[in-house]
């Protein structure tokens, strides 16, 4: 290009007319004007380029750039032609057909996007190291889209492609294990010649893990892993660490911020919204950070934002960007209510917005973070024995399960509404689908099977799913006709038809957690067997909070046993639904206000901590070789173990690792002591 200190805008396009500008004067002068703001001259830019230029063996890298400006200014059209235009060029060129797939997926296109990646996948059968990346990622894309249209069997077949092309890649991996688990396939790990049981258990994400093996150290470990693959060590230097604000002793409130992209019509919001109206406004200043997807005419986003003093929306800012924007409202403590669940922003927390980070509601087990310094628990959940299991500060509320008080509840509903007989015992599960394990539903049949004439009442899940385990059931000798399946429906409705059952079987080792607050608001009694983890011990924190602590098994035996017993004796089942009725108004699980009082306690806690210096440190201690000694465990282990065998499984590993190399001292496990 001909030197000038500031060309003009039709200076540079009778350039590209002229064919007097490379293809590098081209990307430099379009992006500069693009980083500047000025989106709309780089795509006339680009456009007047590839108009003029047709001769360039490049011109597929100009279009697949044009398409990129334009996809920023909102023109999926014109970026879905640009796109079009690229592969046409070239089709070998990966990245052209990728972007191409997420363009007609974000139009709506769903076919179009999965046909666009799977002509890829069938272009590079012969792939060099580069064409299988981006067949790779063709694949996870296709499997990602078809998991979420709810074709689950096709997800799963694509996504092992994935996996048996790159089994060291953890993506696809973790999606296909969560897949077999929403459709009840067992057993949920199987290995090929390609692809080992320890590869799949290695990809499994904490959340999945949660359903797979009540094995808390394991569980931490793996949630420190998935941290350092998640979040790695984003650049934090030109991020100026927050420093504690002296508040104690102050009229100043403290300025608390909930981050979560279920503030919503969801059971997180479900749970949080009375929390949110009761926050002590003379204690307390409420920022909520919403970062999930735009809802409209959402009952329970209305009256968060009625609730709080600040509600932001940070869906489309970047981590970084979301961090600043949190360090700019000064919050004094910040909450993580996702966790690792869907659509989680994990990183926004490794960038210290806060100078305190808090685990809590949404996510049930350790974060095992760098910067996590607190989780909030209760006494049946986390005992002061299993403290072990957490990286962060454990600090304690009477339940872990808040509820809404208000919430909606039909009325009129009967069993035949339900499509349930008037007079038959049913045992009823709403719990997720992919909570049930092959050993929990060979409980249920046993059950059944000692319990003629009940039916077992499930929330359904896919058409293929029901079916499956209706055949399990004819396998185990069941008549799969006792086992009937709820459909969706409003909450409200929801709600009501529970109360229907008479007796609510839980699953392990991933209980009921917001399902079992709804069982029991509705009267309808549990039945659970808590475990050692965070999920397998929730629905025995509920039970208790609500006044029935004796609806807690001891052993896999204890629960079919007194399963099979409340069916003979329906008069003690009569005294607990009694005793639940008498205690409804006065229970723990119902005293929200007492709830959101702690919670204040606990943050002011919190507040002088940090302001003593004395915020506690994350302890990392030794979890790579936990995670080791995990994954060995796993295939060992089974589904129910008692406390102290579990940990003397683990303390032997550990003296047979250190006996071969040195283990530093922890405060966990290592070294070994006697319970």
């Amino acid at each position: 290009m001909a030197a000038s200190t500031a060309p003009t805008l039709a200076d540079i396009l009778e350039l590209a007319r002229s064919q007097k500008m490379t293809l590098a004067d081209l990307f430099r002068v379009a992006e500069g004007r693009s980083a500047a703001g000025h989106k709309a001259e780089a795509a006339e830019i680009y456009k007047a380029w590839i108009a003029f230029n047709d001769g360039n063996p490049f011109l597929h890298l100009a279009c697949f750039n044009y398409s990129v400006i334009l996809r920023q200014l909102g023109d999926l059209t014109g970026a879905i032609n640009a796109l079009r235009t690229c592969v046409t060029l070239d089709g070998r060129f990966g990245a052209g057909h990728i972007n191409l797939g997420r363009t007609y997926e974000d139009a709506g296109l769903a076919v179009q996007a999965i046909q666009q990646w799977r002509k890829f996948i069938e272009q590079t059968s012969d792939s060099t190291a580069e064409r299988v990346s981006y067949r790779l990622m063709a694949l996870q894309h296709v499997g990602r889209v078809m998991e979420n249209a709810n074709l689950l069997e096709d997800a799963e077949a694509t996504l092992w492609q994935a996996i048996e092309l790159r089994p060291d890649k953890t993506e696809a991996g973790q999606h296909w294990t969560a897949l077999r688990q929403r459709q009840c396939k067992w057993p949920i790990i199987t290995s090929s010649e390609h692809v080992s049981k320890r590869q799949l258990l290695d990809s499994m994400s904490p959340l999945a893990l949660g359903c797979y093996s009540d094995d808390p150290m394991f569980q931490l470990a793996k949630a420190y892993r998935y941290n350092k693959s998640l979040v790695g060590r984003p650049d934090i230097s030109t991020f100026p660490r927050k420093t504690v604000k002296q508040k104690s002793g102050t009229v100043e409130r403290l300025r608390i911020g909930y981050v979560s992209s279920d503030l919503r019509d969801h059971a997180v919001g479900f749970a949080l919204r009375e929390v949110l109206e009761l926050h002590d406004k003379e204690s307390v200043e409420i920022y909520a950070y919403y970062c999930g997807d735009p809802v409209r005419g959402d009952a329970t986003q209305t009256r968060m934002k009625a609730a709080v003093d600040c509600w932001r929306e940070i869906a489309t800012l970047t981590d970084e960007d979301a961090a600043r924007q949190i360090a700019a409202d000064d919050i004094d403590i910040l909450l993580d209510v996702n966790g690792y669940t869907k659509h989680a922003r994990t990183k926004i927390f490794a960038y210290r917005p806060a100078p305190v980070i808090v685990n809590f509601c949404g996510y049930p087990g350790s974060m095992g973070s760098p910067f996590h310094q607190y989780i909030i628990a209760d006494p049946f959940i986390v005992r002061p024995e299993d403290e072990i299991f957490y990286s962060e500060k454990v600090l304690r509320i009477a339940c872990n399960q808040p509820i809404d008080r208000k919430r909606e509840i039909a009325e009129g509903i009967t069993r035949a509404d339900a499509g349930l007989p008037e007079n038959a015992f049913i045992y009823a599960c709403f719990n997720g689908m992919q909570k049930i394990t092959a050993d929990c539903f060979a409980r249920w049949m046993k059950i059944l099977e000692d319990t003629p004439g009940s039916l077992l009442w499930l929330l359904a899940g896919e058409d293929e799913v029901n079916k499956r385990l209706l055949a399990e059931a004819e396998k185990a000798g069941i008549d799969p006709a006792r086992i009937i399946f709820a459909p969706k429906a409003q909450n409200p409705k929801h709600l009501a038809r529970i109360g229907l059952a008479d007796l609510f079987l839980d699953t392990f080792p991933y209980g009921a957690h917001s399902t079992a607050a709804d069982s029991i608001t509705s009267g309808l009694p549990i039945l659970t067997m808590p475990g050692n983890s965070f999920a397998a011990r929730f629905c025995g924190s509920i039970i208790t909070a609500a006044g029935i602590p004796e609806m807690a098994c001891a052993t896999p035996d204890d629960y079919v046993e007194r399963a099979v017993a409340y069916f003979s004796d329906r008069q003690a089942l009569a005294d607990i639904r009694s005793s639940l009725q008498e205690q409804r108004e006065t229970s723990v699980l119902r005293d929200i206000p007492a709830l959101a009082r702690r919670l204040e306690e606990l943050f002011w806690q919190m507040q002088g901590e940090a302001e003593r210096s004395e915020t506690p440190v994350p302890d990392l201690r030794n979890l790579d070789t936990y995670y080791e000694i995990g994954a060995e465990l796993a295939e060992q282990m089974g589904e129910f173990e008692d406390e102290h065998a579990y940990r003397e499984r683990y303390r032997q590993a550990l003296s047979d690792w250190s006996a071969f190399a040195h283990l530093p001292n922890d405060r966990r496990l290592w070294p070994a002591a006697q319970d």
